[in-house]
């Protein structure tokens, strides 16, 4: 693939200045047209040490609207971005609804330099491209275009462009240690751009020899990314779905029929095990910030299920300082304008610190689906994406706990009239739980089809029996200590 950009190309000053007169006002009025559009594009800047990058950056904002253009460089990772999975820096500088961003580096460049350097073994190597390609599929999939340029550079060309930096002042701490190695850089780069060469999200060798050809060739090939995204219909954030489409999944046995909803905790009992737990609890959260574990709970379960109490619960084992609830209600106009998991991956904690998810990204495939505020192929295709990013939380070493807070329908009409009796629990009854209630059989396919599909060894959903409260919040915090033993043993 990079022999395609080895091709010597220069441009006169003439004829760069003669295309840029034409290239200028057409990027212009493209990228006004994505604004409005409410695409997204993300420029992705990469390739040879020396090859321009960082000219090429600030050319592209310069020739763009910059109130529409967010540039991150990605190169010495922060404490706060170590502490998290590899994908959360990334995440955090996703462009908007009618933005561009410029990522000059992105996630290719630990894996190469890893790789090259042999700290990541090889059989890792391709296991990593492979969540490349998937994670930039999901980015597709969710509107956002991705352009991926690779600047390269012919071994002499390098060299020769490296001393020019040198004299100048402007070389890189790196460079020339990577260009003794500039043979195994280019085999690597070679299987990771072959490799994650797709049709949603294909390579761009650039030859980088000439910066007159290397500017106007990354124009030419920004004003079609735009072009072409401008002239898609924006996405339809929480609209109306149209009607449903053809799907394979088969569903089985349901879970939730399978629970026992007798089971009962009397006072005696649970007043003594709930206090137990509760300072288990406590000391493997202090042990857990001492040996730097994250810890992700999950709380989904229908209306009145108890998840707030049961939160309650296992927030007073905590040191304050130690964890943080976040509530998902109804997406914000900041966060409609990003992919939906964005919202989730920012709040992704620190290592050694607990963030507590009061509802969850499994919206998707509960309430959007059953709404309709989701297409059929975008809450089909979540499972997958949702997976994904459980995994890399997983692989992370963070201890997850995920619940569903199960109750009978008498059950739940019983707290719903009893909330509408009792003044200071009055405000958590709403219209909307009495139309969910009448929905019960679709929102019961979808939580039966997610706890089948979303339920793997190493990120297991625990279906709570709430019918009695005091049952539940044990259940609940039991398993939260067990799951946080085994993140540490794992990691001991």
């Amino acid at each position: 693939m990079l022999d395609a950009a080895e091709q010597g190309l220069t441009l006169t000053d003439r004829a760069y200045e003669r295309q840029l007169r034409t290239l200028r006002p057409a990027l212009l009025k493209a990228h006004f047209a994505l604004q409005q559009s409410g695409r997204q594009v993300l420029v992705i800047v990469s390739g040879s040490d020396g090859a321009g990058k960082g000219e090429l950056v600030h050319r592209l904002n310069e020739w763009l609207d910059p109130r529409g253009v967010t540039t991150t460089a990605f190169w010495d990772h922060s404490d706060e971005e170590d502490e998290r999975p590899h994908f959360y820096r990334f995440w955090r500088a996703m462009p908007g609804a009618g933005k561009i961003g410029i990522f000059f580096g992105s996630w290719y460049t630990r894996p190469i330099i890893d790789r090259v350097t042999k700290s990541r073994r090889k059989r890792d190597f391709v296991p990593e491209l492979d969540r490349i390609v998937a994670f930039e599929k999901m980015l597709a999939d969710g509107g956002i275009h991705v352009l991926k340029l690779w600047l390269h550079l012919s071994k002499p060309a390098q060299r020769q462009r490296l001393k020019e930096l040198e004299r100048l002042g402007r070389l890189g701490p790196d460079d020339w240690k990577h260009f003794k190695q500039y043979d195994r850089f280019r085999t690597v780069s070679e299987l990771a751009l072959e490799h994650t060469h797709q049709p949603h999200a294909p390579w761009h060798p650039v030859d980088a020899t000439d910066r007159r050809h290397r500017e106007i060739t990354a124009a030419k090939l920004l004003l079609a990314t735009l072009e072409h995204a401008a002239t898609l219909e924006a996405p339809k954030r929480r609209a109306r779905a149209a009607a449903p489409a053809a799907r394979t999944w088969v569903p089985g046995p349901s879970q939730l029929d399978q629970v026992d909803l007798t089971q009962r905790l009397t006072v005696s009992q649970y007043e003594r095990e709930l206090p137990q737990l509760q300072e288990r609890l406590s000391r493997l959260a202090w042990r857990a910030r001492e040996e730097k574990v994250p810890t992700i709970l999950a709380f989904e379960g229908w209306d009145a299920a108890g998840k707030g109490s049961a939160i309650r619960r296992v927030t007073q084992a905590l040191d304050p300082r130690l964890y943080r609830v976040v509530g998902i209600a109804a997406p914000t106009d900041e966060e409609r304008a990003q992919h939906y998991l964005w919202r989730f991956w920012r709040h992704v904690p620190r290592d050694g610190r607990i963030t507590i998810f009061d509802r969850t990204w499994y919206g998707r495939v509960l309430v959007e689906r059953v709404e309709g505020f989701a297409p059929v192929a975008d809450w089909d295709r979540a499972y997958f994406e949702i997976d994904a990013f459980e995994r890399q939380l997983v692989d992370h070493g963070a201890a997850l706990g995920k619940f569903w807070i199960h109750i009978s329908p008498a059950e739940q009409l019983k707290r719903f009239k009893e909330r509408q009796r009792v003044a200071w629990k009055r405000h958590k009854i709403t219209d909307e739980d009495w139309r969910n209630r009448k929905k019960l059989p679709a929102y019961k396919a979808a939580v039966d089809e997610m706890l089948a599909r979303c339920s793997p060894g190493e990120a297991p959903f625990t279906v709570v029996a709430g019918d009695d409260k005091r049952f539940a919040r044990v259940q609940i915090l039991r398993t939260i200590v067990e799951r946080l033993e085994g993140a540490l043993e794992a990691g001991a």
